[in-house]
């Protein structure tokens, strides 16, 4: 069965590529008229189609799954829906909470709060939690050992917490979780994975750790991860449009994928034998011969498991597991940019011995998510010059074409929030969760705005950063700052002058050419234009509180807070009563 889906997925995927390329010839001048310049275009065009081929069928499909399936996880992963809900938990789960120059009291919230939810449930005792530190600043550090010693020997006889700090810190990420392998993976059967941003309910932990304990087939099983609530207006644009796609897209790839599905390196459960055993990242060598360790390590992971010969599976139903993403448009790009670090390292792998052809395959995927950025700025920029410098193409264009491809390509970057949109406006319960229907289709379309605006920034950035790659440029995994914040003009300026130097130029021959082209010309590239008043006001806390204020762009989070936020707020009283800073915890508890 998955094979007839996995050969009817790929050939929607081409016969929809091929349709869309036969499209734009047949748009652009034929004949005597053509020039290198269109076949230019054309293969620009070519090159930017996958991804967001990709993501339109991916979104398809689950948009069908969400509203005609009576269980949408069955058809994605049966063990999972198979699994009983009441299945005793029998083995020991370790809790690996990966940090490096977090503010502290941040960390001790969110764990503060997950351990009391475990501390409910009758299997506490199955669960044991690791604080995996890879600081390097050692006032940091010293916090640290503080507050996590606390919450030690808060918790002590009911729940374990162990502290450790690496001196090395050999392989960032990667090499912290094989550290803990290598010293403590003997005495656990599984590892959730968390990132210093993660936050999850007992119940959804519990829920993977028994689709593991049910299914010993799995190697590694992904919780689909949604935004926490935020004040921040750029947090709360971008993961309202993440939380309407992310459903979707999940089930709609983890329906042709399967037990080759996504691992993203937090809020999963991993079997830490297999893990141990042969999923340890290959060192590679940079242009110099000097050594360089996997900065995105999560789908290296996931393709080595397979070829382990265990599953990888998504558990693709929203569970109370939750992530805090970036507060300013700044931070946002940053991470980005390193993904793109991480992802750009796959081209060394393809060639890798024993992965299965889905596992190439994804490893292919994760490298165009960026390298697409380039042909994009390189489309836009040919088909502005090539009309503005010669306004008779006009009249050689086939308008009607050109207006059925334009909207072609709109509604493929667009469907994976339209999709879930879709399913939430047909749902009474998810409209009122969604804060009612008028609130949720403002929200929608002031989302859709952002995403016009944002995605040509992040082309940019990343097309300038991929030429520093090519040109010898290294980059670290550094540690994010998660804590919003405004950001001035100056900065503003500094970080992004250059997009709307390069937004100016590229549209500079449409400028002449009337409203109409202006107006088509601004849904690519308008975010240039105003990327630098967008950094601004959706940093303004001002903004932020009054989004909040009217319940535009909520998560049902809001509107019905589930009982582990409102932990959180409780652990806040927590961390304001800690000791000084000369209590410092032992390695081990």
């Amino acid at each position: 069965m998955m094979t007839r889906r996995r050969v009817l997925f790929v050939s929607l995927v081409l016969l929809t590529v091929l349709s869309l390329v036969w499209l734009m010839i047949t748009v652009l001048p034929a004949g005597p008229s053509a020039s290198w310049f269109h076949w230019v275009i054309v293969v620009a065009f070519a090159c930017v189609l996958p991804w967001t081929v990709i993501g339109f069928w991916n979104a398809s499909i689950g948009l069908l799954i969400d509203l005609l399936s009576r269980n949408p996880l069955r058809v994605v992963n049966a063990g999972a829906a198979q699994t009983p809900e009441d299945l005793p938990l029998t083995e020991s789960t370790a809790l690996l909470l990966c940090i490096r120059n977090e503010v502290p009291d941040r960390l001790v919230r969110n764990l503060q709060a997950m351990i009391s939810s475990l501390g409910k449930s009758p299997y506490h005792n199955k669960f044991h939690v690791y604080v995996l530190s890879d600081t390097t600043d050692v006032a940091v550090a010293a916090m640290e050992q503080r507050m996590f010693g606390v919450l030690a020997d808060q918790w002590a006889g009911k729940i374990s917490v162990t502290y450790r700090r690496r001196d090395n810190n050999r392989a960032y990420k990667a090499g912290n979780i094989e550290d803990f392998c290598d010293r403590w993976g003997h005495l656990h059967t599984f590892a959730l994975v968390l990132d210093a941003d993660s936050l999850m309910d007992a119940s959804a932990i519990e829920r993977l750790v028994r689709v593991m304990t049910a299914n010993p087939q799995i190697g590694i099983l992904q919780g689909l991860v949604v935004g926490l609530p935020s004040r921040s207006a750029f947090t709360r644009l971008f993961q309202f449009g993440m939380r309407l796609g992310m459903r979707s897209y999940t089930l709609g790839s983890a329906w042709w994928q399967g037990d080759c599905g996504p691992y993203w390196g937090h809020n999963a459960v991993l079997r830490i034998k297999p893990f141990s055993e042969g999923c340890r990242l290959p060192v590679l060598a940079d242009r110099h011969g000097k050594s360089s360790y996997i900065l995105s390590h999560d789908q290296v992971e996931a393709v080595l498991m397979r070829r382990a010969g265990y599953e990888v599976r998504v558990f693709p139903l929203e569970d109370q597991s939750y992530e805090e993403n970036p507060p300013t448009l700044v931070e946002f790009i940053q991470r980005d940019l390193r993904w793109c670090a991480g992802n750009m390292q796959y081209v060394h792998l393809l060639s890798m011995t024993g992965l299965k052809f889905t596992s190439r395959v994804q490893l292919l995927l994760a490298i165009l998510m960026f390298a697409g950025a380039p042909a994009w700025i390189v489309l836009l920029s040919m088909v502005s010059w090539t009309l503005g410098t010669d306004s008779s193409l006009l009249e050689q264009i086939d308008l009607t074409h050109a207006g059925v491809l334009l909207l072609a390509v709109m509604t493929m970057m667009l469907l994976p929030q339209l999709a879930s949109a879709i399913g939430v406006l047909v749902r009474p319960s998810s409209r009122k969760a969604f804060g009612g229907a008028i609130r949720f289709v403002t929200g929608l379309l002031l989302q859709i705005l952002f995403a016009l605006m944002v995605t040509p920034i992040l082309w940019v950035s990343q097309s300038v950063f991929l030429f520093g790659l090519l040109a010898g440029k290294r980059i670290t995994w550094a540690s994010q700052n998660r804590e919003a914040h405004r950001i001035d003009w100056l900065d503003a300026i500094r970080s992004f002058g250059f997009h709307t130097l390069v937004g100016v130029v590229m549209a500079w021959p449409v400028f002449d050419m009337g409203a109409g082209a202006i107006l088509i010309a601004s849904l690519f590239m308008g975010g240039l234009w105003l990327a630098i008043p967008l950094a601004v006001l959706t940093s303004r806390p001002k903004l932020g509180e009054w989004l909040v204020r009217h319940r535009l762009l909520c998560l049902p989070e809001e509107t019905r807070p589930p009982r582990l936020l409102e932990e959180i707020a409780r652990s806040m009283a927590v961390i304001s009563t800690l000791p000084g800073p000369n209590h410092v915890a032992p390695e081990s508890r």
